[in-house]
């Protein structure tokens, strides 16, 4: 567990703000029409934040790990819908590259905090 609990963690809180901004996205007109898509970015937006949570209260680091596995996944998840969504007009070019970076930094971030929080043999 982080000192001072999941809500200190940069990462966290990264990918906090980037649920936001994929919920807000998804609210758009575009968005709106292709309910399944946006549903589906949303569950993995939110699924981030979520097991970063979770897994920074777990008791011990390789339940931890395992949660952040999982958030990493679901980063891989929606940087797949966002490039979707760029492919079929959704989204534009610029929009879908600024949001993949975003979902990198989060990715690599998480990469560094698996390394850290994983049980050394």
């Amino acid at each position: 567990m982080s000192k001072g609990g999941f809500k200190s963690l940069l990462v966290w809180q990264k990918a906090q703000a980037f649920a936001v901004t994929i919920y807000q996205l998804s609210k758009t007109a575009a968005f709106t029409r292709e309910f399944a898509l946006a549903d589906q970015m949303r569950r993995a937006a939110v699924s981030i934040p979520s097991n970063i949570a979770e897994g920074d209260e777990r008791d011990t680091d390789k339940d931890a790990v395992r949660f952040l596995y999982i958030a990493k996944g679901s980063v891989a998840e929606l940087r797949t819908q966002l490039d979707l969504a760029n492919k079929v007009g959704l989204l534009s070019d610029t929009d879908c590259s600024n949001l993949d970076q975003q979902a990198e930094e989060i990715a690599r971030m998480l990469r560094g905090l698996i390394k850290a929080r994983s049980p050394h043999a």
